[in-house]
């Protein structure tokens, strides 16, 4: 999966600028799948047949969900030597952005600069306090115009078992879902996949998406931070002990039965798991399981270490795992 991967986490793709990587997905799964769509919002919507779903039969209306868009910066003003002030696109930390690279969509690369006052020295810095310099001179030579987005530039790397980059945050998620849809010979359920937008400003896209779906059932993949670095918030999730099986997170309490169905088929398959309780942040699966009068929801995730930053790190063990985890689930009735 590791050329997959790469390809996904350096597409271009910030939260409301998803075409590039949309399209990247498309020519993934439109080989595997009974037909593909994007909804008015930009999600990419692949449905495979399920061989179960009659009047009579077993399967059920399943949706799987990843978010496709990334973290990035938007353009909010040029001043008269060309250097460009920005806001955020989703969860963004100046801890993160100093001396970082951008891209935007047309190629154009700027570094982010912080201002050099005195009394900045050694205190954290507020986003409004940081500029992107694109070697402009003017604001007339400029580049690029406000609200232009850009997103971080990081290329994929490995180290052993461990996978680094920017976007991992939820490029990892599509990779699974696309290597389940690989691999997926058969299935009782009506499966639809959602590649949703706009995850990172607010769970826009799966709202939506599962609105028309209408499912029996949802799961999101996403990942989740872990309690596994030096003095690190204790939490029960470590990089290479298996896909987590999310319990609540401060959007959501996951649907008890969805999250024993995925205990259930990880201790028979012999899959590595674990429990995950996560106090800050959440997934598709909070918009998802509030839609119409309510949907079964529940999220498995991949543990990342330094989530919303330019380099973000999983292990392909728990990515693999993950992949295995979700045949088990779709291959059975639920």
């Amino acid at each position: 999966m590791r050329e997959l991967i790469r390809e996904l986490v350096e597409s271009y793709g910030p939260s409301g600028a998803e075409e590039q990587v949309r399209e990247v997905i498309r020519s993934e799964v439109e080989p595997l799948v009974d037909d593909v769509r994007v909804d008015p919002m930009g999600s990419l919507i692949a449905h495979k047949a399920g061989s179960d779903t009659g009047a009579d039969g077993e399967g059920k209306r399943v949706l799987l969900d990843a978010h496709m868009d990334e973290i990035g910066a938007m353009v909010t003003y040029i001043d008269d030597d060309g250097f460009v002030r920005f806001t955020s696109i989703g969860g963004v930390s100046p801890l993160t952005c100093i001396g970082s690279r951008v891209a935007f969509e047309d190629g154009t690369i700027g570094v982010i600069g912080v201002e050099q006052k005195r009394d900045n020295a050694n205190k954290v810095p507020k986003l409004e306090q940081l500029y992107i310099d694109v070697g402009a001179t003017s604001r007339d030579d400029c580049p690029v115009q406000v609200g232009d987005p850009a997103v971080f530039v990081r290329p994929f790397a490995t180290q052993g078992t461990r996978l680094v980059s920017k976007a991992m945050d939820d490029r990892i998620g599509c990779a699974v879902l696309i290597e389940l849809l690989r691999r997926l010979e058969e299935t009782p359920h009506e499966l639809y996949v959602v590649f949703a937008v706009q995850e990172e400003v607010g769970l826009r896209g799966a709202r939506t998406s599962a609105y028309g779906i209408e499912p029996d059932i949802a799961i999101a993949v996403d990942v989740t931070r872990t309690g596994d670095t030096p003095e690190s918030k204790p939490m029960a999730v470590k990089l290479g002990e298996g896909p987590a099986v999310k319990v609540q997170d401060s959007g959501m309490i996951a649907h008890p039965r969805v999250r024993q169905l995925m205990v259930d088929r990880a201790e028979e398959a012999e899959i590595p798991y674990q429990l995950e309780v996560l106090e800050r942040g959440t997934t598709d699966a909070a918009a998802v399981q509030l839609v119409r009068s309510g949907v079964p929801a529940g999220c498995l995730s991949v543990p990342c270490r330094y989530v919303h930053s330019p380099s973000e790190m999983v292990d392909e063990r728990d990515v693999e795992n993950s992949v295995r985890l979700l045949l088990e689930v779709l291959q059975k009735p639920l």
